[in-house]
């Protein structure tokens, strides 16, 4: 049997653009966990049968629209700390870079972001950790091009 190639911490980033025409993209530091979730919103319909109509219908499913959100979280690094409020404080969603690098291709979704929610935590004889949400506004596009 072969083993699967995983994908490590590391090759999965996601990023902050600059608020500018052509934006910078980096990385904030801190992150020990972080997510990329896709999702779609459905419409159902019962499908009868016309020529058995006493026999189960099935359900038939369309997309009425396409989501995506970002959560990370880990420490509170200070050298992160302004990235994360000035695109909390944005009331213009952030230019965001989600990259996943594989062995022989990356993926990239590229588009907008809204800050939902920042959350700074700490507690008594330990460090500071930062949880951070962020929901898509419009479109997130995507390109799939082989890794060089």
């Amino acid at each position: 049997m072969a083993k699967p190639k995983t994908v490590r911490f590391g090759m999965f980033a996601i990023m902050l653009g600059t608020l500018v025409a052509s934006p910078v993209y980096s990385a904030p530091c801190g992150f020990t966990s972080k997510s990329l979730a896709l999702t779609k919103d459905l419409t159902e319909i019962v499908l009868p049968d016309c020529d058995s109509p006493d026999t189960a219908s099935w359900v038939g499913r369309d997309v009425a629209s396409m989501s995506a959100a970002v959560t990370g979280e880990g420490v509170l690094a200070e050298e992160s700390v302004k990235t994360w409020l000035a695109a909390y404080d944005s009331i213009e969603p952030v230019p965001v870079k989600i990259v996943l690098t594989l062995s022989t291709e990356t993926v990239t979704w590229t588009g907008h972001m809204h800050i939902a929610s920042l959350t700074v935590e700490g507690e008594n004889g330990g460090r500071c950790s930062l949880n951070v949400d962020m929901q898509s506004d419009g479109e997130l596009i995507k390109v799939i091009a082989p890794k060089v």
